[in-house]
């Protein structure tokens, strides 16, 4: 696979240690891994250069089988995987950051996130610790974190020296989460968007689909546009091809500020996945 024109359209966004990664990815949550290797390939054959995975997720490996069947130089592409949740001692981090490496057959990643924070399970400083290790030996470009709402991120400022590079939360129009994204920016951290339409609610939401008439676009490249121009980063996931190459297509439409806040006034705090604050992990 050649480098794809197309992905040159796609805006880097600058992390606080001077990495850059796309605004723009595709995730894999969900994707079954029988399926996993055949829509990373699609994905990156439209042109996405930023592919966002996990140890949860169970792909690693497939989404590794697609990187190395697209021929493209590791280089070009910004992949990102997560800790699960089983591996939060110090010890177990390491280990698990390894199999990450080794799954998906890569030397290095891009950027590595504690994928909870689970402050009823264990200490997410002590996981922290770790990710501060591995991000000194140079396995990782960038570390980060998810679902870490502010009162956790000033934990680790006050106790550890590595400032997350990137925080990835559930962002949708109905949950705008604009405390943690202002946090975010002061801070230097960002935001990273996932349930981008949560898990397809918005779609239906007559706000979005006039906006959607009017500009000629679905209502999820309006949604996705509405991120993108928020300046979050947003990672949509689908298996379908049509869907994958619809989804790419937000670059050459603007919303206008009058559409931006109609979407933004949608807010109903509502999540479509655990709270951050009472999310536990039982194995």
């Amino acid at each position: 696979m050649t480098s794809h024109p197309a992905a040159s359209a796609v805006p880097d966004v600058m992390l606080n240690n001077g990495v850059t990664i796309p605004q723009l990815g595709f995730g894999v949550f969900q994707i079954e891994p029988e399926h996993t290797r055949e829509a990373v390939l699609a994905a990156l054959e439209t042109g996405y250069r930023h592919i966002d995975t996990a140890e949860m997720y169970g792909n690693e490996k497939e989404v590794g089988q697609a990187l190395r069947a697209s021929g493209l130089p590791r280089e070009e592409v910004f992949v990102t995987s997560k800790l699960d949740n089983g591996y939060h001692a110090y010890g177990d981090a390491l280990t698990a950051f390894a199999r990450s490496l080794d799954d998906l057959g890569t030397p290095y990643l891009d950027l590595f996130l504690v994928h909870w924070p689970l402050p009823g399970v264990g200490d997410y400083v002590e996981t922290w610790r770790a990710m501060e290790e591995i991000y000194r030996s140079g396995r990782v470009k960038a570390v980060g974190v998810s679902n870490f709402q502010p009162h956790h991120l000033r934990r680790l400022f006050e106790e550890t020296e590595v400032v997350p590079a990137v925080n990835q939360v559930e962002v949708h129009p109905y949950l705008v989460q604009d405390e943690v994204r202002e946090f975010d920016a002061r801070h230097g951290i960002a935001t990273q968007a996932w349930s981008p339409i949560a898990q397809g609610k918005v779609l239906g939401d007559p706000v979005i689909a006039a906006i959607a008439v009017r500009v000629d676009r679905t209502p999820a490249q309006v949604t996705l546009r509405w991120h993108i121009q928020r300046g979050d980063i947003v990672f949509p996931k689908s298996v379908t091809r049509a869907r994958v190459e619809e989804n790419f297509r937000l670059f050459d439409f603007e919303l206008t500020d009058e559409d931006m806040a109609a979407i933004s006034a949608l807010d109903r705090g509502e999540r479509t996945g655990p709270d951050p604050d009472t999310f536990t992990y039982t194995g």
